[in-house]
């Protein structure tokens, strides 16, 4: 007979209480074959309908019956009885659980075999609990005295006692020694390496701030909470730096530089002595070898000998491919005591660079996705690692790599010394900063005063969408066999659009954006590099860490959405005591940096266009509410550095 709802009930007296499940949902007794009607005066629960009623293929036999205590009986029948349901269709058997004043009778119905064997399987689902419940009840009076006076008081509801609150200092302090268990087993570190030289030390204070006021009006502090160090005077001279190593020297010589870039002379010796550093300052200033130097001298220098060390010392992060292919570049042009680099990017062979890890190398240079990936998957250790570089870090949390740069660092050992190099300051950057670097200096280059450019006449022409094509066909036709030019875009789509137009013309161009295969993009920047094609268009992915000192011109035919974009892209020509000139489409919306491109132009000196001053002053008189009050993304420089 199917199973059918009982009639209800009257509410019976709570003293003589008692419920029943028989597995098929339905309560009361079983049928037949001994199976006893309902206990007493009970009254009725049932679980879900849907049961299939149990039929004894051979002779009936009597029940398997033991008691189980009423707290259990959730724990056997689960939600919504998935668990008793579970146990009858594996052991082909039909369960009856009829609860009592503080114990359940339960009884089994089917074969002896598939009797025996659904009380095992609820015999371990009761035991399973007790055991859970003891563990639980260790852990309670084994918590710290720090919990004490949160009271287990019964809550109104049910006589339930409220939980424990979570004990915090007990599980940072856990924390604290499981770190202190992971690198315990690391070999030593050695981190300072300056030896100042007699010209250094002998600058005075006043000497020391003309210096910075001439030198791009640097600016330095010490980050440290508390007594504060003194900041190094800055090296003037390549041997100032470095006299106490020759080999060095000498690379440096053969590469034909006279001095060092600002950025350089101030980093290197706070480098050099093992300090974290900072160091803020447009693209193109040099930053590439103010972190690469003292690299090559603290991986040879350390107390464990490269061939013991089991893995890779030094670690540059960068965003794109092609930096990261740039400051590859640097590592071999300035190779020092055979140190061997390579390059991890996405877009190249995985598996060349999983092979060539596998050969031994002392610096990776990668970029954030494919290095995670590597990482995940055991094809790199990074425990080795003792000094670390988070190159243009703004652009890679532009780029969304913060995820990755965060797995990627709980693998680098904590003692390590830290390099960050920036082009801007926001709040974003200052917060990787505060994680990842400790006690750091900074070293701090008027970025946005485009002092660094200041050879570059920059030219804003106020237009249309509409008109936008024309003018840069006038332009590109303007330009002299010698001339080189970078035409930068907002989008991949625009690229591709303005380099077929071109094309079709007769135009000799190459494109550059994300969604190009490797060694398209790497073939782009060869022709470009080499003057086989005069023309590059490109989004801002071009605007940082191409390094091609011959540029003349930068076309910017979209505006960037930021001031500091521009910078970048303006910064890309006028290079390496070159001159350059820079053109700017702008159209009506583009207004909302119009006032912070006026004041880019007046630092530098350069002409306003009336057209523009008005825009700016129509942006202020009509800005948008939601716009209102926000703190203007101009990165002058910061009052609180941290």
């Amino acid at each position: 007979m199917a199973w059918a709802p009982e009639q209800k009930r009257a509410e019976p007296n709570s003293r003589d209480f008692r419920a029943s499940w028989d597995g098929r949902g339905g309560s009361g007794g079983g049928r037949g074959g001994g199976g006893g009607g309902r206990s007493g005066s009970s009254s009725g629960w049932s679980g879900p309908s849907g049961y299939m009623e149990f039929r004894a293929s051979g002779p009936r036999e009597p029940p398997l019956c033991f008691k189980l205590k009423n707290n259990m009986v959730g724990v056997v029948i689960g939600r919504g009885g998935w668990r008793i349901k579970d146990i009858q269709a594996t052991t082909n058997t039909k369960i009856q659980i009829i609860k009592g004043d503080s114990e359940a009778e339960v009884k089994i119905f089917g074969t002896k075999a598939m009797r025996a064997k659904a009380k095992a399987a609820i015999d371990a689902l009761v035991k399973k609990q007790e055991r859970g419940h003891h563990s639980e009840s260790r852990v309670d009076s084994a918590a710290p005295q720090a919990s004490a006076g949160r009271e287990f008081r019964p809550s109104n509801t049910g006589g339930r006692q409220v939980q424990p609150l979570i004990d915090w200092d007990q599980i940072r302090a856990e924390v604290v020694e499981w770190e202190k268990r992971k690198w315990a087993d690391l070999p030593p570190i050695k981190k300072n390496f300056y030896v100042e030289s007699e010209a250094t030390s002998s600058m005075t204070r006043v000497q020391v701030d003309m210096w910075r006021k001439k030198n791009f009006d640097i600016m330095c502090d010490d980050l440290k909470g508390g007594e504060k160090r003194p900041i190094p005077n800055p090296t003037r001279q390549f041997e100032d730096a470095f006299h106490p190593y020759p080999e060095l020297m000498k690379s440096i010589k053969r590469a034909g530089f006279q001095r060092p870039t600002p950025i350089q002379s101030q980093a290197w010796p706070v480098i050099l002595q093992g300090i974290d550093l900072i160091g803020v300052a447009q693209t193109g200033t040099g930053k590439t070898l103010s972190y690469l130097m003292p690299g090559f001298i603290h991986l040879n220098n350390q107390p464990i000998p490269r061939e013991e060390r089991n893995g890779p010392g030094m670690l540059v992060l960068t965003p794109t491919r092609e930096l990261a292919l740039q400051v590859e570049a640097e590592c071999s042009k300035y190779s020092y005591k055979g140190l061997k680099s390579i390059c991890i990017y996405g877009g190249g062979s995985r598996e060349r660079q999983i092979q060539d890890i596998a050969k031994g190398i002392d610096i990776i240079i990668a970029t954030p996705g494919r290095l995670n990936d590597l990482q995940m998957n055991n094809f790199v250790n990074l425990r080795s690692i003792t000094y670390l570089v988070l190159d243009e870090a703004d652009k890679m949390l532009d780029l969304g790599f913060e995820h990755q740069i965060m797995k990627i660092l709980l693998d680098v050992r904590p003692d390590r010394q830290t390099v960050m190099t920036s082009a801007t300051w926001p709040d974003t950057i200052r917060r990787l900063a505060q994680s990842y670097l400790k006690e750091p200096m900074i070293v701090y280059v008027g970025t946005l005063d485009l002092v660094a450019v200041n050879t570059v006449e920059q030219n804003i022409i106020i237009t249309t969408e509409e008109e936008k094509r024309s003018l840069i066909q006038e332009f590109l036709q303007s330009l002299s066999p010698q001339d080189k030019v970078i035409v930068f875009v907002s989008r991949k789509l625009v690229v591709d659009d303005l380099s077929s137009d071109l094309s079709i013309q007769g135009i000799p161009v190459q494109s550059l954006h994300g969604d190009r295969e490797q060694h398209d993009r790497e073939r782009a920047l060869e022709e470009f590099r080499s003057g086989k094609v005069k023309i590059l268009i490109a989004t801002d992915l071009a605007s940082r860490g191409l390094d091609v000192n011959d540029v003349t011109h930068v076309y910017n035919y979209d505006l960037p959405r930021n001031i500091e974009e521009y910078v970048h892209r303006v910064g890309r020509t006028g290079r390496a005591g070159k001159t350059g000139v820079s053109v700017t489409l702008m159209t009506q919306n583009n207004w909302k940096i119009a006032t912070e491109l006026v004041k880019i132009l007046k630092r530098a000196n350069q002409s306003v266009p009336e057209d523009l001053i008005t825009m700016a002053e129509h942006y202020k008189l009509h800005k948008p509410k939601k716009d209102t009050g926000k703190i203007s993304k101009s990165q002058g420089k910061p009052r609180e550095l941290y």
